[in-house]
């Protein structure tokens, strides 16, 4: 009986989050689909355009890392349904506006808004899911995003042709409020909230040992491992950002391919990173599922390094074996492969953050991974194509090969450490 209870509820749950999520991404980029409607009614130019994206790109760093650290003191289903329904009251009052500096501001505000949503994601699914369940339902849910980002422009270019911009952001803030209250039902922070065993309660109980798992800020803090995976997470979504930023120029520019050819190695590059994350998180999952969580090495490394290697490589074969003559299918296949093995890493670095912390740290630990993977994303923004000014896109690249290289030889090296943040374990006799 019990466990029909939580089949319904992780169910319900799960789609509400989906469902929310989904919501949460299309209204991300509600601006960037409507974008030739805005400029054909509003003059817009290219600063213009800029501005308005990056204040949501500054104030959504600043959001997720604050919000990760909330999700651990408030109740992660308020803060999903009130980021919720933020982002969609912005996006109607965006669509009255007219002005650069008003829709700068408002989309500032939507970033602030969008934050909050991922970390109360991932703290509600650790609750509810077995760790050897986590991190497939992890890698489910981050397909929400790659839904919104796949069938947002066509639906939206489907709509523009009968509807106005304006009327196409109003309708979609509207359902966006409306699904904030939905949500609000239907997620339940943990398993004791509606009269049953919480997951991690029971499993140190089965166990025989002790329910609490807590430790204070300076403890967690000063866990290597904790920056272990900060650092390697600062260089895998770096690396994963010049090659999606940069690799479509550095093909057309210095290898003499076509912007056909260009174009085609980015959607190969997407298609293979919803593959990797799924496969990250169901492959790391069994690894679990047969070894269970150690005190010292986890069972989701091995999957890591493999996916780590895969990327050096595919980077080392991008940059050494494609040249102006090389077949378009050899071009895609190496994008499949960067995709696959760096968009799986992403996926286990958010897993392992939370798993590995402390209960009461979870949303803490996965907003400073998070924090340190944008940091990493904006170093192979500016500071990358300064390297490739003066030295050539070739140097660039093969400068974030070496960097992949010497961090996926160091997480290894190390890949024994001590997982488990916070204080150690006491044995028992």
């Amino acid at each position: 009986m019990a466990s029909a209870s939580y089949g319904y509820y992780r169910a319900t749950i799960f789609l509400a989050m989906f469902v929310g999520y989904t919501l949460y991404y299309f209204n991300r980029k509600t601006f960037s689909f409507v974008m030739p409607s805005v400029m054909q009614e509003i003059k817009l130019d290219k600063d213009d355009l800029g501005m308005i994206t990056s204040s949501q790109s500054l104030a959504y760093a600043i959001s997720k890392f604050i919000s990760g650290v909330l999700s651990d003191q408030i109740s992660a289903r308020w803060l999903f349904s009130i980021g919720l329904f933020m982002v969609g009251g912005i996006n109607v009052v965006f669509s009255w506006s007219s002005s650069v500096a008003i829709f700068s501001g408002l989309w500032f505000l939507n970033g602030l808004g969008q934050g909050l949503g991922w970390p109360p994601c991932g703290r509600v699914l650790r609750k509810w899911f077995e760790p050897s369940q986590f991190g497939t339902w992890w890698a489910i849910l981050s397909c929400s995003m790659n839904l919104a980002g796949s069938f947002g422009p066509i639906l939206v270019t489907l709509l523009v042709q009968s509807h106005s911009w304006r009327a196409i952001l109003s309708a979609s803030g509207i359902i966006c409020m409306l699904s904030s209250f939905i949500c609000l039902l239907l997620i339940k922070n943990e398993p004791k909230d509606v009269g049953l065993p919480n997951i991690e309660a029971a499993a140190k109980k089965s166990k025989g040992g002790s329910s609490r798992d807590e430790c204070t800020l300076s403890e967690f803090l000063l866990s290597p491992y904790l920056w272990l995976l900060s650092l390697s997470y600062l260089v895998v979504f770096g690396v994963k950002t010049v090659c999606t930023d940069w690799g479509q120029l550095f093909l057309f520019q210095d290898k003499g391919q076509s912007m056909l050819t260009g174009s085609s190695y980015m959607s190969a590059l997407e298609v293979g990173g919803l593959i990797g994350s799924l496969a990250a998180g169901f492959l790391s999952d069994r690894a679990v599922a047969r070894q269970g969580l150690r005190l010292y090495g986890s069972p989701r490394h091995f999957i890591l390094i493999c996916m780590m290697a895969g990327m050096f490589v595919s980077m080392y074969l991008f940059r050494v074996t494609v040249t102006p003559h090389s077949s378009q299918m050899w071009i895609l296949t190496l994008g499949a492969v960067f995709g696959f093995s760096s968009y799986g890493p992403i996926a286990l670095f958010g897993v392992i953050a939370n798993e590995s912390a402390p209960s009461n740290y979870c949303g803490t630990s996965h907003a400073i991974v998070a924090l340190m993977a944008n940091i990493g994303g904006f170093l192979s923004g500016l500071p990358f194509s300064t390297i490739a000014k003066y030295y050539g896109w070739e140097t660039a690249f093969w400068v974030a090969e070496v960097v992949c290289g010497v961090c996926t030889l160091g997480f290894f090296l190390l890949r024994n450490i001590q997982t488990k943040m916070g204080r150690e374990s006491k044995k028992t006799d």
